[in-house]
């Protein structure tokens, strides 16, 4: 089983958010501007024996670096082999804060982002995702013991608590429309600055989802999964995104995709990070996820 273990860069993202933010930003205020980077189409690059760059940030077990900047986790396995599948023979990892996804594959940093990202009605505006990999349900952290009782989002507004979540994770979204006021929403990194806010009693609780949380947990005492937790929300379906103008590439990918997911092949190759079959996708069809 992989243990994973957080660097110093790791650790520096939380100190770069407002930087990164910014960057990202003015990525978004850009590519809105000018609409989607005209350029050759994942198919034509792979055709043509050009490196196919996939985008992702660094978050165990989904998608993160290892040595020599060898790219790992659940949804970067699951891409690289459909995409050799496809043809590519050359795949280069770009790394970036989860919040510059979007605005990079638009100013086109790279190729695809290959990442635990959820299909969103306002994502799919900018990016055509393909069909989903992984159903995954919601998941609190607490302190150990929960000594707060804390089972719901519900339970962390009655209590006027401190939730810390992910930015742009959809806990973000949950916690707006159960009415948990942004001056109790924290904003960090990923789960690693989650679990550092929580060991800092910063936050009485901290949402992701559990296979990153537990990653992040690791072996450090004092932090836990809150059993039970109830979300009133669907589980998040995540799915790789593409550039707008790259529907026929998607579809191709697609059409291999749907034979390798839940296949012994691929079981095998994301069992080391934890993934198994209850997160296997639902059958939600990301036309639908779309339409919310």
């Amino acid at each position: 089983m992989v243990k994973f273990q957080y660097s110093g860069e790791r650790g520096a993202r939380f100190r770069r958010v407002f930087v990164g933010g910014m960057a990202a930003l003015g990525m978004a205020l850009l590519a809105t501007a000018a609409g989607p980077v005209s350029a050759e189409s994942l198919l034509d690059k792979i055709k043509n024996g050009e490196p196919i760059r996939i985008g992702f940030s660094n978050d165990a077990p989904w998608a993160y670096s290892g040595g020599n900047n060898e790219p790992l986790g659940v949804a970067v396995t699951i891409a690289k082999e459909v995409l050799k599948k496809l043809g590519a023979t050359k795949i280069e990892p770009v790394v970036t804060e989860w919040g510059s996804l979007i605005p990079g594959l638009q100013a086109g940093r790279f190729d695809v982002i290959t990442d635990g990202m959820y299909v969103l009605p306002e994502r799919c505006r900018n990016v055509v995702f393909s069909e989903p990999i992984a159903t995954i349900p919601a998941a609190l952290a607490v302190p150990k013991g929960n000594p707060e009782g804390l089972h719901s989002f519900e339970d962390i507004r009655d209590k006027g608590l401190t939730l810390v979540t992910g930015s742009g994770y959809q806990a973000v979204q949950i916690a707006h429309q159960v009415g948990i006021s942004d001056d109790k929403i924290m904003q960090v990194a990923g789960n690693a600055e989650i679990v550092q806010a929580l060991k800092a009693g910063r936050a009485a609780a901290g949402a992701g989802e559990p296979v990153g949380l537990r990653a992040a947990i690791g072996n450090q005492e004092g932090i836990e999964l809150a059993q039970p937790f109830t979300v009133s929300v669907k589980p998040g379906n995540a799915a790789f995104a593409f550039p707008l103008n790259d529907q026929a590439s998607v579809d191709a990918f697609n059409a291999l995709l749907k034979g390798y997911i839940g296949s012994d092949e691929m079981m095998k190759s994301v069992s080391k990070y934890e993934y198994d079959k209850l997160l296997l996708p639902d059958g939600s069809k990301t036309a639908d996820l779309c339409k919310g």
